[in-house]
């Protein structure tokens, strides 16, 4: 997110010019786009059918990506979570066990969504006719609940403390509500994102 607004070129190579080189071998593609391709300005789910409105380097070449896929599912997901790579709760177990206590934005809404979860709805996805399609974890919550809950269910003694957006400072905009659902009837439903951090925790306890 930060990255691209400092390389907005870096971005788009990855982004767009990634994606249109992919697409030009001339194959079906499942391309994972994001939820920050959304203003946040609404305040119930976005789906398919609504406009994009991206707020940052990140989400206008994410959408300037899904705009290069001919025959292809485009998957919009959101807060991607897992036991490997950078990711939130990886960062927050990390800073857990080295703090009492971590600031944490509260004023971000969205629905974290466990790699492991999105990777099997993908493979049903394709069963399905191309387009876009919207999918993220069942519920709802802000960073910093996503936070607490970490600790809660790993067991680490850090307290949260909510900040906000304007407080953190980052580069990137971010859009202060971007829940998805899907208003496709055959869209995966995926577990609810607490489930999914369970699962997480567990492959990240089984490998240490």
């Amino acid at each position: 997110m930060d990255g691209a607004e400092a390389d907005p070129d870096g971005a788009r190579r990855v982004n767009v010019q990634g994606t249109r080189n992919v697409a030009a071998l001339g194959v079906p593609v499942v391309y994972f786009s994001t939820d920050y391709v959304f203003d946040g300005h609404k305040r119930t789910p976005y789906v398919e059918s609504d406009e994009p409105r991206p707020l940052s380097v990140y989400g206008k070449t994410k959408l300037e990506g899904e705009l290069q896929i001919g025959a292809g599912w485009i998957v919009r997901s959101s807060w991607l979570f897992g036991p490997t790579g950078k990711n939130f709760v990886r960062t927050m177990l990390a800073l857990g066990s080295e703090r009492d206590e971590v600031r944490v934005v509260g004023d971000q809404r969205g629905c974290p969504t466990y790699v492991g979860h999105l990777a099997a709805a993908a493979s049903e996805i394709v069963a399905f006719p191309e387009g876009v399609w919207h999918v993220a974890a069942e519920g709802e919550c802000t960073w910093a609940e996503f936070a607490e809950a970490i600790f809660a269910e790993a067991g680490v003694d850090c307290r949260v403390v909510a900040i906000t957006t304007e407080e953190l400072g980052r580069p990137a905009p971010r859009p202060v509500y971007s829940v998805l659902r899907s208003e496709r009837e055959a869209a995966p439903r995926l577990p609810h994102w607490r489930e999914g951090l369970r699962a997480c925790l567990e492959r990240l306890a089984a490998t240490e």
